[in-house]
């Protein structure tokens, strides 16, 4: 604990030195076994369960046009759909927010997706110390001829390339974003609906 609590005065004291556009730390996301074991006995509770249960009731909600709870905002455009979850309006922990982050990455993983990066950036606001912890995934792109170069309407986009984004403030969630962003690009097929993308990652869990 005294390692963890050395860490992130360090990540305080590097950001006095960031910009508002230059990070002072970019690292690469890492975590030790302690937290991939938790994360594990996490991904059995009934707490993972009762948050994507809302996260789904909430979609089907915004649907329909009424309005959502505060804690939560869709984005609705035609080349990107997603949502926000306002975090500092809920009682999660931190620890609990950190493992649904990942748990998202791991999900769309399963969707044929590859990881593209996961990065944390942390910055200097005025008011508080930022930090920006992100997966970036794309689709594992197909076409179905086996030779020459793709044509028009070919390669499968799936659901677009798809960023995570945790975002705290001094250390403490604030808010996390998911971002499906697809191509406009001719040599793509249709992308797959964010409907289907949500009911995917927040449907039948093990």
């Amino acid at each position: 604990m005294a390692n963890f609590w050395q860490r992130i005065s360090s990540l305080f004291d590097a950001a006095e030195n960031s910009s508002p556009t230059e990070p002072a730390v970019h690292e690469m996301i890492e975590r030790d076994p302690a937290e991939l074991e938790q994360y594990e006995r996490w991904k059995k509770t009934l707490a993972r369960r009762r948050l994507f249960d809302w996260l789904t009731d909430q979609y089907a909600i915004f649907q329909t046009g009424r309005p959502t709870d505060q804690a939560i905002s869709f984005l609705d455009t035609p080349s990107s759909k997603g949502f926000v979850i306002h975090f500092n309006d809920t009682h999660y922990s931190r620890e609990e927010i950190g493992h649904f982050f990942h748990y998202l990455k791991e999900r769309i993983l399963e969707l044929n997706y590859r990881t593209q990066i996961s990065d944390r950036r942390v910055f200097s606001r005025e008011d508080w110390v930022e930090t920006q912890e992100r997966h970036y995934l794309k689709p594992r792109t197909r076409h179905q001829r086996e030779a020459g170069p793709p044509q028009r309407g070919e390669l499968d986009q799936k659901f677009g390339n798809i960023t995570v984004e945790l975002e705290l403030r001094n250390d403490q969630p604030w808010n996390l974003r998911l971002r499906a962003t697809t191509y406009q690009d001719a040599l793509y097929n249709e992308p797959e609906t964010f409907r289907a993308l949500m009911v995917a990652i927040a449907g039948t869990q093990d």
